[in-house]
């Protein structure tokens, strides 16, 4: 059972007593609605009054949208809730993602990828400091899971790193910074993502890792990140076979549940072996991950009664909430176990002083705002870039490149398709070549077929368009070739690789025989496996103004390359370091 005097929420007589005060103050109806984070789908105050009105959550999590309606809209939700809502956000990024105008700092990868650990802490001081302003006060980070197989991309951007050292350094970082603006963290994905190669948002991923393997390396990053003050941990739909049957000998492999739902992985061993007292929750609850492992009315309430506190979105509100307080009804949820994910809930809330805070200054007024994007948080943004940009091989020594040398630049924008977010990924490329103007090059973007033809060009085909780049006047046109790659997109498949235009598409780097090439990554670390015949690769982590010029200072040697990578970079394949 939760001590709310103790670690993580510290809670003082008067905070004890507003925890049970406020419980014993709950209808059923109002004790099964905290269990529930809700996915806020629109910013009609209608919407948010059936969803407070009939379903009572404890937390919430809006769509991105403008700075000035997310506060407006956390502000009509927090005056009209019975009780204190835990408003969450994804800031691991910094502001961007949580917010159409927030500041990118750089990814979770990036602020692993310099020896300076306070690259870790900008990110989450800028991300907390910018979503407090909206109203938020619960941030879904940072990410603690090991990037161990090059091949899973969920987390190829969003871990620091391959290492448990890595890991637990700059995620203490991120916390010390977040923690500056008043925020309390979730630490995702538990039991730990990395190993396996797919994504839990489309199947059941596994950490194989035994027990004394699985406690070497993930188990001693959730026990330093617990003693080091983190309030709550996110549980991904992420089996573990070797530590269910440590705790469960003999159990069945049909009987290995996704972590969201196994007790033996939430009770025996995040809260016995590893001591934490704080709330748990699950990742969203729609993902493929846990709905493939039950009917949905089974798994809602077997999610709480396996150990978890909170439930992290709806799929259908009036089912799921009858699910919830079905299983309430038919003893799978027990009182006692109720009691003490609400005890949790409410104790959180506590420990970041929302129960002594007047509600009407629950958000903050609209002057908070001017920090979003502001020259203060661009500045940091730009200085984290100019350290993290990272040149992983020159082989054929083509760097520097100056306007003097190679004044004409064939210029590739490689994008993936939009993420789940909607943002649109491939507005780089116009940047890029902004940049590379803006340095003196002389600058020819290269179109494919589809962007062909959507211009109304016809009898554009792939073929035609080899015909067109691919001749013996190409090395006459221009003189060095730079590819801008930002294959961002996660949830849509089980793995993230370059898709290119067509098949044998022109901008597949034929040409690295005839012109200097260089290939820039926006996102992910893996291109090489894809494009192992460039010879110089350079990582820039974000598809940030601040993140591409850097990169283009660094390509024509007005700045040098500081940052670092790991081997995943060469992709455990011949041919990737040549």
């Amino acid at each position: 059972m939760v001590d709310l005097t103790s670690h993580p929420f510290n809670l003082d007589d008067a905070g004890v007593e507003w925890v049970e005060t406020m419980l014993a103050s709950l209808s059923l109806e109002e004790k099964i609605g905290q269990l529930f984070i809700n996915l806020n789908t629109s910013f009609e105050p209608s919407y948010l009054d059936n969803v407070l009105d009939n379903y009572h959550v404890g937390g919430m999590r809006y769509m991105g949208a403008d700075s000035i309606t997310v506060q407006n809209h956390i502000r009509y939700a927090q005056s009209k809730s019975k009780v204190p809502l835990l408003i969450a956000s994804n800031p691991e990024m910094g502001g961007a993602g949580s917010i159409n105008d927030g500041t990118l700092v750089t990814t979770h990868l990036g602020a692993g990828s310099h020896p300076d650990a306070s690259i870790a802490h900008d990110l989450g001081y800028v991300g907390g400091r910018e979503t407090a302003a909206l109203g938020c006060n619960w941030a879904f980070a940072p990410i603690v899971d090991i990037h161990y197989n090059w091949r899973n991309t969920v987390i190829g951007t969003r871990s620091f790193g391959n290492t448990p050292e890595v890991v637990i350094e700059r995620a203490k970082a991120y916390f010390d910074g977040l923690s500056k603006t008043g925020s309390a963290a979730a630490m995702k994905h538990f039991p730990g993502d990395g190993v396996d190669e797919r994504d839990q948002h489309v199947v059941t991923t596994y950490n194989t890792l035994d027990y004394d393997a699985w406690n070497s390396t993930y188990g001693r990053v959730y026990r330093e990140l617990i003693d080091h003050g983190v309030q709550s941990i996110m549980v991904g739909h992420i089996g573990a076979p070797g530590l269910s049957r440590h705790f469960r000998p003999g159990i069945a492999d049909s009987e290995i549940m996704p972590a969201t739902l196994a007790p033996e992985l939430l009770q025996d061993l995040l809260r016995g072996e590893l001591g934490f007292n704080g709330l748990i929750l699950t990742d969203a609850s729609a993902m493929i991950g846990m709905t493939q492992a039950m009917k949905r009315k089974d798994l809602v309430p077997a999610a709480i009664a396996a150990g978890c506190d909170m439930f992290l979105f709806f799929r259908n509100a009036d089912e799921d909430f009858q699910y919830m307080l079905d299983g309430y009804r038919s003893g799978v949820i027990t009182e006692q176990r109720l009691h003490d994910a609400l005890r949790r809930i409410l104790g959180l809330k506590a420990s970041i002083g929302l129960h002594t805070i007047p509600r009407d200054q629950l958000v903050p007024g609209p002057e908070a705002l001017e920090v979003i994007g502001s020259d203060e948080h661009i500045a940091i943004a730009a200085a984290v870039a100019d350290k993290n940009v990272t040149l992983v091989k020159d082989t054929q020594n083509n760097l520097p490149l100056s306007p003097e040398t190679h004044k004409r630049i064939r210029l590739y924008g490689i994008s993936g398709q939009a993420d789940f977010t909607g943002t649109d990924p491939s507005g780089f490329v116009d940047i890029a070549r902004q940049e590379l103007e803006s340095a003196g090059f002389e600058v020819h973007v290269f179109r494919d077929a589809v962007q062909r033809k959507a211009d109304g060009e016809e009898g554009v085909y792939f073929h035609t368009v080899m015909a067109d780049e691919a001749n013996e006047q190409y090395a006459e046109k221009y003189d060095a070739a730079i590819i801008f790659a930002n294959v961002t997109g996660f949830a849509q498949e089980a793995t993230v690789r370059i898709h290119w235009s067509t098949p044998m598409a022109a901008e597949i780097p034929w040409y690295v025989t005839e012109l200097p090439t260089i290939f820039v990554s926006l996102a992910q670390p893996n291109h090489l496996i894809d494009v192992p015949m460039v010879k110089t690769v350079i990582h820039s982590y974000a598809p940030s103004r601040e993140a591409i010029a850097a990169t283009v200072a660094k390509i024509t040697g007005a700045s040098e390359f500081t940052g670092t990578f790991n081997d995943n970079v060469w992709c455990d394949t011949f041919g990737t370091r040549l």
